[in-house]
């Protein structure tokens, strides 16, 4: 099974174990991702706000190069954010005639087109649980994840209803769970799986920050989890790279590592911790994996970040700037 990969910008920095991860979990499957070539920048979640002409068109880019490449018809993409914009873009512009055509008149300046639904945009969770299948996964699980209480926590990106059309139910929706169970994990009831961890509000209003990430961290260990485990590099890096400050401002002890959903399969198939970026995580996962009997290595040892070709997109400059 071959598809397009789009992995976006977190995954080439600061959510590097999840690209490590998602390539060897896919090669273990036989799945082909093929890196879209020269990609960029998403926009995020706040760009589109902003100007939506040149959010449509950066967006858009990608879905042209995609498409472009070698006859591909699948989008693979690891960020819900990254999935969300990919999935809106190409929806909106299918829906919206004048604004496919004032998106394509932006990309022929690069000389790119897109024809919108040239192209099913998929995240990465959907594609190991509906392609390959929790069956299939399970026949290759050789270290069971048993004894390891997982909290599955979706966020609100990747299961709004509005673009699914895949008929889960986005309020509460159980994929993930289900593929934990296969991996044999004992999966929580959580009640918070898909409320938002609060995105970029950390750099502005760092109160309603911490209060929606305690809410999340409380429920988790209220349900007595091991280890929260994600789909989304944004909702992973608010959950473990500010948990210490919201310990400060709310007087709480939270120590709960926050792992993502192909780290968990990686162990389950046997593949060392290094190999999936594990002990790069700021709460460590060590004491929570050992039982499983994995041994998470010291930062310095864990598995080094994917580098991105030197030659790239100039970076933005505000202007009057030289």
């Amino acid at each position: 099974m071959r598809y397009g990969y789009y992995p976006g910008c977190s995954l080439t920095h600061s959510a590097a174990p999840y690209d490590l991860s998602a390539r060897a979990v896919s090669n273990a499957f036989g799945l082909q991702l093929d890196e879209v070539n020269d990609w960029n920048c998403c926009g995020a979640t706040e760009y589109i706000t902003i100007n939506k002409a040149a959010a449509y068109a950066l967006v858009g880019r990608n879905l042209a190069l995609a498409a472009s490449q070698d006859g591909q018809t699948d989008l693979v993409a690891p960020c819900s954010a990254c999935y969300l914009n990919l999935r809106k873009v190409d929806h909106n512009m299918t829906a919206y005639p004048k604004l496919a055509e004032r998106t394509n008149e932006a990309l022929a300046a690069g000389g790119l087109h897109y024809d919108p639904g040239s192209l099913r945009i998929r995240h990465l969770l959907d594609v190991i649980v509906d392609d390959v299948g929790n069956q299939a996964v399970a026949a290759k699980v050789t270290r069971p994840l048993r004894g390891l209480r997982v909290a599955p926590y979706y966020g609100c990106l990747l299961v709004r209803p509005q673009l699914n059309g895949d008929g889960r139910n986005p309020e509460y929706p159980t994929h993930m769970d289900d593929l934990l169970s296969a991996l044999g994990a004992e999966v929580i009831d959580y009640p918070l799986k898909t409320h938002c961890c609060g995105g970029h509000m950390t750099q502005i209003s760092a109160d309603t920050a911490y209060e929606l990430i305690r809410r999340l961290l409380k429920s988790a260990q209220d349900y007595e989890a091991d280890v929260i485990v994600t789909a989304c590099p944004m909702c992973q890096l608010n959950l473990d790279a500010y948990q210490s400050q919201v310990n400060r401002h709310f007087s709480t002890d939270f120590h709960l590592p926050v792992l993502y959903f192909t780290q968990m399969i990686g162990l389950a198939l046997g593949m060392t911790p290094a190999s999936l970026g594990l002990g790069r995580e700021i709460v460590s996962a060590a004491a929570a994996l050992a039982k499983i009997g994995a041994a998470v290595p010291e930062p310095e040892a864990a598995a080094p970040r994917r580098k991105r070709a030197e030659t790239g997109l100039p970076m933005p400059r505000r202007r009057g700037e030289g």
